[in-house]
């Protein structure tokens, strides 16, 4: 089978799936660039007190880096089955609305606040979490009613 073919026979959610994994696996990687990471070197492992910002604008740390490049991979292996995009979407928009949660009952400057999160990196997990259950439940459902037909 060709490559040309595999492509051809993915679904619109493992299609999804992909471009969501890979634009997490992007994140992951620009976070470790500095530049792009503003005070690279204040980035700390995991703390509160890291003071790398992504972009100028969300808060960073090497585990949140390295949660995006798993996260990333995790999209991209899932992505290879249709049921697998539609658990990948579905279950991380989910652990992204329960970060959302987190990052607003927890007080930034805590040490509970370990990945470390900041207010933008609060609403980006909304944006997120309901995204990938949209996406999840309109192409799941899309898939539902195909193999019904």
């Amino acid at each position: 089978m060709t490559t040309h073919a595999r492509s051809a026979a993915r679904t619109s959610i493992q299609q999804a799936a992909m471009v969501v994994g890979a634009v997490f696996l992007i994140i992951g990687i620009l976070g470790f660039i500095p530049g792009i990471t503003t005070n690279y070197s204040a980035m700390e492992f995991a703390s509160h007190e890291s003071e790398a910002m992504l972009l100028g604008i969300f808060q960073t740390s090497v585990l949140h880096n390295l949660v995006h490049l798993a996260f990333g991979i995790a999209g991209l292996l899932m992505a290879r089955t249709a049921p697998g995009a539609y658990t990948y979407l579905l279950g991380g928009g989910a652990i992204y609305l329960v970060l959302w949660i987190y990052g607003l009952v927890v007080g930034h400057g805590t040490e509970a606040n370990f990945v470390p999160f900041n207010a933008a990196d609060n609403w980006l997990h909304l944006v997120l979490g309901l995204g990938m259950i949209g996406l999840a439940l309109l192409l799941g459902r899309r898939r539902t009613l195909r193999s019904r037909l």
